[in-house]
């Protein structure tokens, strides 16, 4: 099988970027993604559910615009009828039960984080990312510069699925937004 290569190989620097003193935002790509999409039908929302819940060795699947994560790995609830597998393999589903689908080569992967990393992308996401409006283990969905990205508050911090072919331009909006902030790329 051939190695894959990151989206961001031409542009990823390392170091201090912006104006000096501690960082405010940390970016770091979170390289070999695995990830797979798991899709229900109406009828048959909880048997998948369950299916997606056994996948990562948890009592249930989350709920919409929802994570649980796990030592198997983790499940985000992107959709109603759709959960996204991160580091877990689904079991196989017949097409009268749902559909599964690997996207592992589609997303590009960036965690952000530090005391700034929220202030940084509310100037880019239309989400209200203040703590009690989006805690850990909340999914959603918007658009930078109008291209369609998934976000996850993590323990980690924010990470964000980019498709790949947009990874590169969404990758240096990030960059600049955040050396305001001071920037530490990992």
């Amino acid at each position: 099988m051939a190695k894959r290569q990151s989206a961001l190989a031409s542009s990823y620097q390392r170091g201090m970027h912006g104006h000096p003193g501690e960082p405010g935002v940390r970016l770091q790509e979170i390289e070999d993604l695995v990830l797979h999409q798991v899709g229900a039908w109406p009828d048959t929302l909880t048997e998948v559910g369950a299916t997606v819940a056994q996948a990562i060795g948890t009592a249930q699947a989350p709920a919409p615009g929802r994570a649980v994560s796990s030592a198997g790995g983790t499940a985000l609830r992107v959709e109603p009828l759709k959960w996204w597998l991160l580091g877990a393999e689904p079991a196989s589903l017949d097409a009268e039960m749902g559909a599964t689908l690997d996207l592992s080569h589609s997303r590009t992967r960036i965690l952000l984080s530090g005391p700034e990393a929220p202030v940084c992308l509310s100037r880019l996401l239309p989400i209200d990312l203040r703590q009690d409006h989006f805690p850990v283990a909340r999914v959603a969905s918007g658009g930078i510069h109008h291209v369609g990205v998934t976000l996850w508050h993590s323990e980690a911090g924010y990470q964000l699925f980019l498709p790949r072919g947009f990874a590169q331009s969404l990758w240096e909006i990030l960059v600049e937004t955040a050396e305001q902030f001071g920037l530490e790329i990992i």
